[in-house]
């Protein structure tokens, strides 16, 4: 049961309960077919508690030649487009929870994969749906959510300027970012495009030629990810938003960052505010645009330096 059905039903026993109020006593038929009703709609309720949260869903079309109209989709593109776009999401999402390896299982892929529910008619497609064995609860969050918003803004980013693309790279593993090229080649080689709409949210592939820039410029020869060591003070720490401000040394220049899935509780860093120190940090480049800061390990205290 999703949220809207929930409240359809809390709608329909208010109703109900205000039929009850006005059916007299005396006449049982009405009374017993109303109580029964409310009777079933309260043991619907109590099998879905008020903390549970809707799946995340996405709507993934494509356009070009393996695009009959709106009548059908060949086979063969969209079972491997479908397939590639969500091993991309499982790659995401084990990136953004925690460090991912280069091969080898994915972390908790099992846990963030999509349901094909329906077809997405016009520009043909799937209707995609987070599957998740049990009640999804709104306190757990949804990795999956998570990974397909993440996704939609690199493939936007792929077609704005590198600063653009930067953001929305940082902290993203090499291997996440291979899975969303290989996406994108697998779109340009086949000559099709798509767009993806994911809550409020939609983005499009204009045509095939933009498409194979974007996966040109996922390419490691365009996008670099290093190690840097960087020293001077932390300034301060958000830990909701999991950003930092960093002071370098001998300058008054202050670097923004993300605070990457290495570090379990940001806030724990507000206790370093101030003290010299040396930090290492991700730093992900686009083409000769500025570096974009990701601190995955906790600094210790007494990691000082001057």
């Amino acid at each position: 049961m999703n949220r809207g059905e929930r409240q359809l039903l809390l709608s329909e026993r208010t109703t109900l309960e205000g039929f009850l109020t006005e059916i007299p006593v005396e006449d049982v038929l009405d009374r017993g077919s109303v109580e029964g009703r409310l009777r079933k709609v309260n043991a619907l309720l109590a099998q879905c508690p008020d903390d549970t949260r809707q799946p995340a869903r996405a709507r993934l079309t494509f356009r070009g030649k393996p695009v009959v109209d709106s009548y059908g989709i060949f086979a063969d593109f969209g079972a491997r487009a479908t397939q590639a776009f969500s091993d991309t999401v499982a790659k995401v999402a084990a990136s953004l929870e925690g460090p991912l390896a280069s091969m080898g299982p994915v972390p908790n892929k099992a846990q963030n994969q999509l349901l094909i529910t329906s077809t997405a008619l016009g520009s043909f497609g799937f209707e995609l749906e987070e599957h998740r064995e049990g009640p999804m609860l709104i306190d757990d969050g949804s990795a999956v959510a998570d990974a397909v918003a993440a996704t939609q803004t690199l493939l936007k980013a792929t077609t704005g300027d590198d600063d653009s693309l930067a953001d929305a790279a940082a902290g993203m593993e090499p291997r996440a970012i291979t899975a969303a090229r290989s996406f994108l080649q697998l779109l340009a080689d086949n000559e099709a495009v798509c767009a993806l709409e994911f809550g409020d949210q939609r983005f499009s592939f204009s045509s095939v030629a933009e498409v194979r820039r974007s996966a040109d410029r996922l390419a490691q020869g365009n996008l670099h990810e290093e190690q840097a060591q960087l020293q001077g003070e932390f300034q301060g720490v958000l830990p909701k938003s999991r950003t930092f401000e960093f002071k370098l040394s001998g300058s008054n220049e202050v670097i923004k960052g993300k605070v990457g899935p290495g570090i379990t509780d940001p806030d724990a860093l507000n206790r370093l505010l101030h003290n010299p120190m040396t930090i290492t940090v991700a730093a992900t480049r686009v083409g000769d645009g500025r570096p974009r800061f990701v601190l995955n390990t906790q600094p210790a205290e007494g990691s000082g330096t001057t």
